[in-house]
């Protein structure tokens, strides 16, 4: 399916590394403007070189999207670059590993800002625009983690998730009829630089051994789901999430996997 977005803006937060990064390029290849929205300006400010270089549009946005001031500031500024808004995609988040019994208030309150919060403040700053676009898309990068699975010291992280999954059915109902759609897509083990901080090479190799595919996924996987909830071809879809993850949720019992591929093999 050739998905075209010539002439559609889309912000995306997070942009400047990891999945976000994916996106951007993903986005800029199928023709939209891309808005870099990110905290670190050095790791923004490449991706749009990137996206400038390979003939593209995009635009460098530095923002804390953890600070209702700062979404509302970046979408007035993105209209002030392309006169527009079709697609807003939030995918920053932070995760800081720590346990329910040490978690301060400040991670706390940090963690729900940028990954729950802002889904609330970036959406109702860019409702005008997209009520004026030929049809609106809001996406998220929710997780696994939460609605599906969950870790130790990530309970603030999974409680993230799991409200903004909620918030993607509500919203999706309020704004049915108005030609804006709002989706999901659930990441699973995604190799990005945030993953190679937490586990080591041996980590990574044993982690891909969990999954069924065989295999951690990239930003390209979650990039090809997205691009697809965007286009004009999932304008029926809405309120839905769409689990990107070779499979890792599905075994009741590793053990007895590794076993089944085992004996396959044999």
């Amino acid at each position: 399916m050739h998905i075209d977005l010539s002439g559609k803006v889309a912000i995306i937060t997070g942009a400047g590394q990891g999945i976000g990064e994916g996106l951007a390029y993903a986005f800029s290849a199928a023709g939209a403007a891309v808005v870099v929205a990110t905290r670190t300006a050095a790791n923004g400010q490449e991706t749009v070189d990137n996206i400038i270089k390979a003939g593209g549009q995009a635009a460098l946005i530095q923002c804390d999207v953890g600070s209702r001031i700062e979404n509302e500031s970046l979408v007035d500024k993105a209209i002030a670059l392309y006169g527009r808004l079709d697609i807003v995609i939030h995918n920053a988040a932070v995760y800081p590993m720590q346990s329910i019994e040490t978690l301060t208030d400040e991670q706390l309150d940090m963690t729900l800002s940028v990954n729950l919060k802002a889904a609330f403040w970036l959406t109702q700053a860019a409702l005008p625009y997209l009520r004026q676009a030929p049809f609106g898309r809001i996406i998220f990068t929710s997780s696994v983690t939460g609605p599906k699975v969950v870790m130790p010291e990530t309970a603030h992280y999974a409680a993230s998730k799991s409200g903004l999954n909620g918030f993607i059915r509500s919203a999706a109902m309020e704004f049915a009829r108005e030609n804006i759609t709002v989706n999901g897509v659930e990441p699973g083990y995604i190799l990005t630089p945030a993953m190679g901080a937490l586990v080591d090479e041996t980590g990574l190799q044993e982690m891909a051994s969990q999954i069924p595919a065989g295999y951690l996924g990239t930003p390209a996987d979650i990039a090809h789901a997205m691009l697809f909830l965007a286009s004009e071809q999932a304008a029926y879809i809405t309120g839905q999430t769409i689990t990107v993850d070779g499979g890792s949720t599905l075994p009741e019992s590793p053990v007895l996997m590794e076993q089944f591929y085992r004996s396959k093999s044999s």
